[in-house]
């Protein structure tokens, strides 16, 4: 790149920053006096006219600065040679708050609630993909003597549990034969297949367990068959309102597109491999409703699995490295704890 446009691109970037933390437009003057660019004013002012002119920056009709367009922040973006890393101390309060989560609910509500305070966004967790998860085991311990918790485990990792209430009493000996038939029929089949194996199960058992076989097949299709892809985690909403000044005409709608479950996972359907981050600013975004914001996203999983999506959506006047860094660091950690390791 000639040395002119890499000029240009340093007061590009100085604008970007200016923006993001003042909120205000930002004139040459301001550029010169708060960043070591090592030009003059005049310099300066030329090189924002030639940003301006190739649609990199435009100036707001009341103001005699200028701010990035959705074009100058994909160049900015596009040019991050290096995220700035999470510190320490954000790192080890990561750890430690997800660290202390029960069980997958408690995981991904504590996800969410940690990437919408690390960025001061609204941010979103997509529920663990089952497509083709397989039945690693099926648990059952007796809580009472007429009621069952049934534990279901896949290779994913993803643990279900659900209590079963007999209406009969049942001994050790027919909790033992139970749990047997359970996994003799679903160990190792993909979630699909061990739903429809499911429903045969009463017929094929001893006919004193067939009653209590009916209620805990009812009550394992439900695990089975339910579609997490469809279930998302959403927190921080009120981020939004506080960038009110960002959305002059287009809060409501933003908020109504992420009370619809369609739009979000179509937002992170873009993020499809574990690690790799993916950005949309404003018209980059396919729904209508979206294109005031900027959206970071990334699936969480391990190097060979996908298990689901996360990000954030908030403004284009966003802090790009540091939404990166947390969103990166935090699926990082999910995706560790959800696959065991």
């Amino acid at each position: 790149m000639a040395s002119a446009d890499e000029r240009r691109f340093e007061v590009l970037r100085a604008i970007v920053a200016d923006y993001v933390s003042e909120q205000e437009p930002v004139g040459s003057k301001a550029l010169v006096d708060r960043h070591n660019l090592s030009v003059s004013s005049a310099t300066v002012r030329n090189d924002m006219a030639a940003l301006e002119e190739d649609g990199y920056i435009t100036q707001p009709h009341t103001s005699a600065g200028r701010i990035p367009t959705d074009k100058g922040y994909r160049l900015f973006v596009d040019r991050l040679s290096e995220i700035k890393p999470l510190s320490t101390a954000e790192r080890r309060a990561i750890h430690r708050f997800l660290d202390g989560a029960s069980d997958l609910d408690d995981v991904l509500r504590r996800s969410v609630r940690l990437l919408a305070q690390l960025t001061r966004q609204v941010a979103v967790v997509q529920y663990p993909t089952l497509t083709n998860s397989t039945v690693r085991h099926v648990e059952v311990v007796p809580l009472t003597s007429a009621r069952l918790m049934l534990v279901l485990i896949t290779d994913t990792g993803r643990v279900d549990q659900r209590n079963v209430d007999l209406g009969d009493v049942l001994g050790e000996e027919s909790v033992a034969m139970l749990r047997d038939q359970l996994n003799n029929a679903l160990a190792g089949r993909k979630l699909a297949d061990a739903a429809a194996k499911v429903s045969d199960l009463p017929e094929q058992g001893p006919a004193e367990l067939r009653d209590v076989m009916t209620r805990v097949a009812t009550t394992l299709v439900e695990s089975l068959v339910e579609d997490p892809e469809d279930r998302l985690v959403l927190g921080g909403t009120a981020n939004l309102t506080n960038s009110v000044a960002d959305f002059p005409d287009s809060l409501r709608e933003v908020l109504e597109a992420l009370e619809e479950q369609v739009v979000v996972l179509k937002l992170l359907a873009a993020a499809r491999n574990p690690g790799s981050v993916t950005v949309r600013i404003g018209e980059e975004n396919e729904d209508a409703q979206m294109r005031s914001t900027s959206v970071v996203s990334i699936g969480y999983g391990s190097d060979d699995l996908l298990l689901g999506g996360m990000g954030v959506v908030g403004p284009t006047r966003m802090d790009y490295p540091g939404t990166i860094a947390a969103v990166r660091a935090v699926a990082n950690y999910v995706g560790r704890i959800l696959a065991g390791g």
